[in-house]
């Protein structure tokens, strides 16, 4: 019997972006035939609605009101200094 298993793992970075890999394993009879990733980035600006369950718990614990206006006032800080190169 053919099965799809599909099971995520998450890493985050320091500035609080979380590196979500999908890792896809097609079995037949509980031996592993094939395994494929996607990798994907979250940021504290992005809508997590459509994530996996574990990386939605992940972004609702780091990504508080403070956390989001620290990361907006980052991104303005990098856009300033690309500016003035």
């Amino acid at each position: 019997m053919l099965e799809k298993l599909i099971t995520f793992d998450q890493q985050i970075t320091e500035d609080g972006q979380i590196n979500v890999r999908q890792i896809t394993r097609i079995l037949e009879d509980g031996k592993e035939l094939s395994k494929s990733y996607h990798r994907h980035v979250v940021t504290p600006l992005d809508n997590v609605e459509n994530e996996d369950d574990r990386t939605k718990l992940i972004a609702s614990a780091i990504y508080t009101p403070e956390f989001v206006k620290m990361y907006k006032e980052k991104i303005k800080e990098q856009e300033a200094e690309l500016k003035n190169k």
